[in-house]
């Protein structure tokens, strides 16, 4: 488990272009389906998200083995447009380099500077693709979980740390997403708030195909908008003993910027 968070993020990237408003070929049983509406009845859907049209936070990207890649992250929701500047990126994110790198992704299209100058190099655009789409898919996460090609399964409750939980599996249709291999989710809907508070996750790419990784989220409400603004990821040892790998941290939240598509390009 000494992999960069780079890869174990991977897993989400595949979900990353699944922005879709209408879910086409998507299976969900009625139970699952209470549990979905009642989170949208708790956080509105991406009906309610999308409604605020862009946001501007700081985002902290903590990898505890490694350091910290800080950036000012920009969103325009319709069309997922992504815009990100790092004065700190000890990471990921051209961590040999020194100075100011801005990455942005518009109409599908990742660019990157640094130091106001353009930067072409593959590792620099394929990290600008990566992360553009992966940062703006964390953000988003939870008002996305009908998708097209989502499959949901009920599986029963778990009591963990003393919180009652209805637990859902979360798998996609190949021939929807046009992946064969993909990742698996355990959604874990907390009883009394209705939001999702933690995660199981599997990683093929790391040849983990039961979803034993953790994830747990804390939320906020910014303005009227239910964020999960702390994430902390763990892994567990060979003898089955979770640590955590890393946390994510996003601040100083504002929505309904004015951005335009101009605006975020490089």
């Amino acid at each position: 488990m000494n992999k960069s968070i780079l890869y174990l993020l991977l897993s989400f990237f595949t979900l990353s272009g699944l922005f879709a408003f209408i879910a086409i070929g998507q299976e969900t049983d009625h139970k699952s389906k209470q549990l979905i509406n009642a989170l949208k009845d708790i956080n509105g859907g991406w009906q309610k998200l999308s409604s605020k049209k862009d946001v501007q936070f700081t985002y902290i990207y903590h990898d505890l083995a490694k350091g910290k890649d800080i950036s000012a992250e920009r969103y325009i929701f319709n069309g997922e447009v992504s815009w990100g500047e790092y004065k700190q990126h000890e990471v990921n994110v051209l961590p040999n380099s020194k100075g100011l790198v801005k990455q942005s992704k518009r109409n599908g299209i990742p660019a990157v500077t640094l130091n106001e100058e353009k930067v072409t190099t593959p590792e620099a655009i394929n990290s600008a693709d990566f992360f553009r789409s992966v940062n703006y898919f964390w953000f988003t996460m939870m008002y996305k979980l009908e998708d097209p090609g989502t499959i949901h399964e009920y599986l029963g409750q778990e009591i963990v740390n003393g919180v009652n939980y209805d637990k859902v599996s979360l798998t996609y249709d190949a021939k929807v997403i046009g992946k064969i291999v993909n990742d698996e989710f355990i959604l874990f809907f907390n009883t009394e708030t209705h939001l999702i508070d933690r995660f199981l996750f599997s990683l093929p790419a790391w040849g983990i195909n039961e979803p034993v990784l953790i994830m747990e989220l804390n939320y906020e409400k910014i303005e009227d908008i239910l964020i999960a603004t702390y994430r902390k990821v763990y892994a567990p040892n060979k003898n089955g003993e979770y640590f955590i790998l890393g946390e994510f941290i996003s601040r100083d939240i504002k929505f309904n910027n004015g951005y335009t598509i101009e605006d975020l390009k490089l």
